[in-house]
């Protein structure tokens, strides 16, 4: 499934915090890397500039990659470069899909600052038209030591039960099972507190019920995986859930937040959660790496 990670860079320093994210990766799976760089016509790096660029970092980034116990177990890390013309978004997602790339590891700002990769940019486009998974990094207070502490210990999982917000557990419990990832799977109910009629509170109990067997059932799943893991319910007002999913983040200290980009929609009739709007704010207002999948 990870066999191969791709890594957009545009030549900056911030672009490049994703790097030790996909070279831990790379080392404890054994994925190959590719570093990629688009230029497009009015880019101030143009394509030789790139070449320079992306070869100087091969070797780091092979290195680093090994390191993470990579050589203990007797596996060179490959680590290639690919350089393409024309929009960045697009290019990116193409290449993913020639190239049957298993994830993408990009960061969320690139280039000085100016044009800003975040949701609603490239990265955003990259996320809506991909069905890769995509690790969005936040350039933006990166952490220093990640290199030292590792990047990948704890993961939290916002999950709703529905179909499209299952789409991101084959994905997790890859690198959870490989890796010893700690799994938390969250289920936020949010309701609205403006409507405390009858019909309303019972059909608030219903819910919770659900939500809480749900949460039950799947943690036993993944338990009988040999995955560490548990469940978290918690109850919000509508449109709060993302503050309580960045609460946990603090909560339970994690590395990263995998979920689905989309839910059910509809949370007042449903309980569940849009995830689209939860992806963005927990993306623009978190501050650990999100793991994010496009239903099918």
């Amino acid at each position: 499934m990870y066999e191969k990670i791709l890594v957009p860079l545009d030549g900056s320093e911030l672009a490049e915090v994703a790097l030790p994210y996909a070279e831990e990766l790379a080392g404890r799976l054994g994925s190959q890397v590719t570093l990629l760089c688009v230029s497009e016509s009015d880019q101030v790096l143009p394509h030789y500039q790139c070449d320079i660029y992306l070869k100087r970092l091969v070797d780091t980034t092979k290195r680093n990659a090994e390191n993470c116990w990579g050589k203990a177990r007797g596996k060179e890390v490959k680590v290639e470069t690919a350089i393409l013309a024309g929009y960045p978004a697009e290019q990116i997602v193409d290449y993913a899909a020639k190239e049957d790339i298993g994830l993408i590891v990009m960061a969320t700002h690139g280039r000085t600052g100016v044009k800003r990769w975040a949701l609603g940019s490239v990265a955003s486009k990259v996320v809506k038209a991909t069905r890769r998974p995509v690790a969005l990094i936040r350039a933006k207070g990166a952490r220093a030591d990640v290199r030292q502490k590792g990047v990948l210990h704890k993961a939290l999982v916002p999950v709703d039960g529905s179909m499209d917000g299952e789409a991101i557990m084959p994905y997790i419990e890859e690198l959870a099972s490989k890796l010893g990832v700690e799994l938390t799977l969250i289920n936020i109910l949010p309701r609205d507190y403006t409507t405390e009629i009858q019909e309303r509170v019972d059909r608030l109990e219903e819910l919770r019920s659900a939500a809480r067997a749900y949460l039950d059932t799947r943690v036993a799943m993944l338990k009988e995986k040999g995955i560490a893991a548990r469940g978290e319910f918690r109850e919000v007002m509508e449109g709060a859930e993302a503050e309580e999913v960045i609460k946990l983040v603090a909560e339970l200290d994690v590395d990263v937040v995998a979920m689905s980009t989309h839910g059910r929609y509809g949370a007042r009739d449903t309980g569940r959660m849009t995830f689209g709007r939860v992806a963005d704010n927990v993306l623009n207002g978190g501050n650990v790496p999100l793991i994010l999948v496009r239903p099918s």
